[in-house]
């Protein structure tokens, strides 16, 4: 039986009431994604249509998820919210603080030892609260939400970008910050500006070497990596419907690379079949019962640019693998052209290591293919070239694959297999030899490829690629190898070709675990004392921030203007730092290192406008804290990309950034930063940007009569003397600003 089966019928059973009256009051057919949301308005059924990209709307989700990185700090504002229990279910996965070095059971002995301090406030504060926990070990959050608690046509935040793999079960899953998770675990509505729509028509079917991952990827380079920025992408077509379930889930996860606010695809057989597999039937059951609901009405996709802002089509017939990289994961290469794409751009030929695995890529599919490949290394007499490693996503998987002799394939291959957790993908990898900072390549079958985030090596060239391809570069040691054509030479001299991969989209013996890793928390919590050691490193109980002082803000100094792409992993980088994702003073330390300061081009490296000095940005900021003067963040396009982490818009905020001033931000770090208090602001004229000089003194004028849809104006106070006026926008609405004026969002809440 499944998790809150009984939330999941009542949600079903107001879909056909909310639908028909949403497609009453928008006069025409609905998409999947209409359809969800107009069934999760906050005052129920719908009373108004709502303009796209334009109109602030409250939501009421069905679920929250959070990783243990993120779910520490969204507790410790949920402890201030005064609540005796979580309104919505909720799970806490620990799954991003274990570091992959040796082997599985190793690595995770290590980190459950370390970690203690953590995992057992995690514990406490979901033991009291009502909160589902996730035992380390027990798997990566996104996939252990897309087996146990993803349903068709439901609603759920999650405090990690790639909340937006449970679309794989037809859901409408967005990434968020803990605050964001805390209004809502409090009982409050979760706002979002109602989303544009973008429809994939998928034609054909997959076959040979291309899979799932090969459509995100394609979709990633149309795209880019801030094209999705505000829409949600429904797929659909006879190529979708031919899909596995778990395929699906790989393509809306990587949604979030292209800025998409979610992605999602109509209820279908495979997902019906995943539903029963993973012991679901009760849901697969209420799919059934209301199917018509759970897809988008026909005529939507009968004739999909009446109804979408963009349409997209692929044949999956003609589809070629990708490898996309490096350094970002947008830059899609077909793999027949990859080798000359290396040869023109210096990346190194040479595949260091393979990795395969992830919440982006870990399935019983994909392991069971990759296997098939692996296995074929002992019977071409070849020898796999580059290091190879595995990193299942959840122990129900590593258990299965197990049983099933994967494993046991992939070590015959000299493979590692790490713990069921996020390790290498986040930065949490221990690789030998990274700190020499040589060039390299390594390919992965993960999501995202920035800069130094998988080994902290920025002359690490990381390239995106399904498990399939990770496993037959690897096997190759080549870069520039295509296994569509060509061929290998094995141990005896002899030319071999790879066969194509084969595998299965579920186990034929069904899913087998021992321990999942789940804990259920205390009928009554009343009595459950959540302890933090005021002298701790790790965690810090939480002080409101100060309410907004009532005028404009002058003189600030310039902290930083940031170059070209400045992801939240520049502004709070992860790795080892995720110890102390509990700890905000703490973690404030690895404020803006990353970023790339564009009047030196150096990183961790800014003028401290106070001592006249080059000092490192968190030192700087530090100071000019010290002495009660507030400063201003500059940013490029795109500004925030990447993780959901609300530490990068807490950490400013904590050391006395006022502002963050960009050319665009992403969506979830431009809501972190209102959320906090901060202001986020964007140029009206993005040339403006070339006018902001290092030793600026910077006033921001109109905040007395701030106010949705007014631009404010910025003064820059040049050192010469001369000053430069320019108009800066913003998307605050009424209640937004109200968060502003109160100094967070939470501090209303407490009101």
């Amino acid at each position: 039986m499944a998790f809150d089966i009984e939330m999941i019928a009542a949600r079903y059973s107001k879909m056909e009431a909310a639908i028909t009256q949403a497609r009453k009051i928008v006069g025409r057919p609905l998409t999947l994604t209409e359809k969800i949301l107009y069934n999760h308005l906050w005052d129920g059924n719908p009373t108004k249509s709502f303009g796209r990209g334009a109109d602030y709307v409250d939501f009421a989700p069905d679920r929250v998820a959070m990783q243990d990185a993120t779910a520490q700090m969204a507790l410790l504002q949920f402890m201030q919210a005064g609540r005796k229990k979580v309104a919505v279910p909720s799970t806490v996965h620990c799954d991003h603080l274990i570091t992959a070095k040796e082997e599985s059971g190793k690595d995770l002995g290590i980190a459950v030892t370390e970690n203690k301090e953590v995992y057992d406030f995690l514990s406490s504060v979901s033991n009291k609260y009502g909160i589902g926990f996730w035992k380390p070990g027990a798997g990566i959050i996104h996939q252990v939400v897309l087996e146990n608690y993803a349903f068709p046509g439901g609603m759920m935040i999650g405090t990690d970008s790639h909340t937006v793999n449970a679309g794989g079960l037809g859901m409408v899953a967005i990434g968020v910050g803990g605050a964001d998770a805390c209004d809502v675990m409090a009982g409050l509505p979760w706002e979002l500006k109602w989303p544009k729509a973008i429809g994939v028509k998928l034609t054909g079917k997959l076959n040979g070497w291309t899979s799932a991952k090969d459509v995100i990827l394609k979709v990633a380079g149309i795209l880019t990596v801030k094209g999705g920025t505000g829409a949600i992408v429904e797929y659909f077509g006879p190529g979708a419907e031919a899909l596995s379930c778990t395929g699906k889930g790989t393509i809306c996860n990587m949604g979030a690379e292209i800025g998409a606010t979610t992605s999602t695809f109509g209820y279908d057989a495979s997902m019906e079949r995943y539903l029963r597999s993973t012991n679901r039937a009760d849901v697969a059951d209420l799919a059934n019962k209301y199917k018509a609901h759970l897809t988008a009405d026909p005529e939507v996709y009968a004739d999909p640019a009446k109804y979408f802002d963009q349409v997209i089509e692929i044949d999956l017939d003609t589809l070629e693998p990708y490898v996309n990289g490096p350094f970002t994961p947008d830059l899609a290469t077909p793999i027949s052209k990859m080798k000359e794409e290396a040869a023109k751009n210096g990346w190194p030929l040479k595949v260091e290591v393979g990795l395969i695995g992830s919440c982006t890529n870990s399935s019983y599919e994909d392991i069971s293919r990759a296997a098939s490949l692996a296995k074929q290394v002992a019977s071409k007499g070849l020898k796999t070239k580059a290091e190879f490693t595995i990193t299942p996503g959840s122990e129900l998987v590593r258990y299965t694959i197990a049983r099933d002799g994967f494993i046991d394939t992939f070590h015959k291959i000299g493979a590692k297999v790490f713990s069921n957790a996020c390790g290498p993908c986040i930065g949490m990898w221990s690789r030998v030899g990274a700190e020499k900072k040589e060039k390299n390549t390594i390919v992965h079958s993960f999501n995202r490829n920035f800069q130094a985030r998988q080994d902290g090596n920025p002359n690490t060239y990381a390239f995106v690629a399904s498990p399939e391809i990770t496993t037959a570069l690897a096997i190759a040691g080549d870069l520039g190898f295509n296994p569509l054509t060509d061929t290998l030479v094995n141990e005896k001299g002899e030319k071999v070709k790879l066969d194509p991969p084969t595998g299965e989209e579920l186990p034929n013996k069904g899913f087998a675990v021992e321990d999942a890793g789940y804990v259920a928390p205390a009928a009554d919590g009343s009595g459950v004392q959540v302890i933090v050691d005021p002298s701790s490193t790790r965690l810090q109980l939480l002080a409101p921030f100060k309410a907004w002082e009532g005028t404009d803000l002058k003189g600030l100094k310039l902290l930083i203007k940031a170059k070209g792409k400045c992801t939240t992993d520049h502004i709070s980088m992860a790795g080892p730092w995720l110890k102390f994702r509990g700890h905000l003073d703490n973690i404030s330390n690895n404020l803006l290192i990353g970023a790339t300061n564009f009047f030196n081009g150096k990183t961790n490296e800014v003028k401290n406008q106070v001592s006249g000095n080059y000092e490192p940005v968190p030192q700087t900021q530090r100071a000019y804290k010290a002495q009660g003067i507030g400063s201003i963040v500059v940013g490029d396009e795109n500004y925030g990309e990447g993780s959901s982490r609300e530490h990068a818009a807490m950490e400013p905020r904590h050391l006395g950034v006022r502002a963050v001033l960009v050319k665009s931000f992403a969506r979830i770090h431009e809501t972190n930063l209102k959320k906090q208090g901060m202001l986020a602001l964007t140029f009206a004229n993005k040339d403006d940007y070339d006018k902001i000089q290092e030793d600026d003194s910077i006033d921001i004028i109109g905040l007395t009569s701030f106010q949705e849809g007014k631009p404010l104006s910025l003064v820059l106070n040049h050192k010469d003397g001369k000053k430069d006026e320019i108009q800066v926008n913003h998307t605050y609405n009424a209640q937004q600003i109200e968060w502003f004026k109160a100094g967070a969002a939470l501090n209303l809440m407490k009101a």
